[in-house]
């Protein structure tokens, strides 16, 4: 029969030292494991936190600049809507005075004619109610002529549609007349040559 080996005390304390030992060491590298793993656990928040607020930047950022151009649209709109009401204010002015210079000058030949009215009512000779008168048309046309208005020549011309309205044909006394304006029924006229009425007119065909 074997005998059991005796172990002796110094061998079990060796033996209980080694694995306390072992335990320990086995204890700080959980340890650090654990301190390692909260060190990346830290890093990745105190990242996530840095892009977090590196996002609100960003976008406190955008909101602001959004601001900054809407105010900026806003003026402007304001200012260009302030701009067509006063634009469309002094178009209606203008055209409700455009004519007022012409009609102050023509007050002057109105007087005139008001002045031949009365003269005729006690005149007992033509010629110098004729004189009066011609007087007078001089005048207005003298005036209209200083406006910028002038007389279209037509008789005789060729016919143009550009500047003609012809009335009717009518057969031309001479060949050379064909196609050119015989007679005309009423006048056109230019103002600072554009054609403000056509002159009617009797064409030869």
């Amino acid at each position: 029969m074997f005998k059991k080996k005796k172990v002796s005390g110094t061998e079990q304390q060796n033996k209980m030292t080694e694995e306390n030992k072992t335990q320990q060491e086995q204890e700080e590298i959980r340890e650090e494991l654990e301190q390692v793993n909260e060190a990346r656990v830290q890093h990745d928040e105190d990242e996530n936190a840095e892009n977090a607020d590196a996002e609100i930047s960003e976008t406190e950022k955008l909101k602001a600049e959004v601001a900054t151009l809407n105010d900026k649209y806003i003026r402007l709109y304001a200012e260009f809507d302030n701009f067509k009401r006063r634009t469309t204010k002094e178009r209606i002015e203008l055209l409700q005075t455009a004519g007022k210079d012409v009609i102050v000058s023509l007050l002057t030949v109105l007087d005139d004619f008001e002045r031949a009215a009365k003269a005729m009512e006690n005149a007992t000779e033509v010629k110098p109610v004729k004189e009066g008168v011609e007087l007078v048309h001089h005048k207005l046309k003298s005036l209209l002529h200083q406006k910028g208005l002038k007389e279209m020549e037509s008789k005789g011309k060729p016919f143009d549609a550009e500047i003609h309205e012809a009335i009717t044909n009518i057969p031309a006394p001479t060949d050379d007349l064909k196609g050119k304006v015989i007679d005309e029924v009423e006048k056109g006229y230019y103002l600072n040559d554009k054609v403000i009425r056509f002159a009617k007119v009797v064409v030869g065909a």
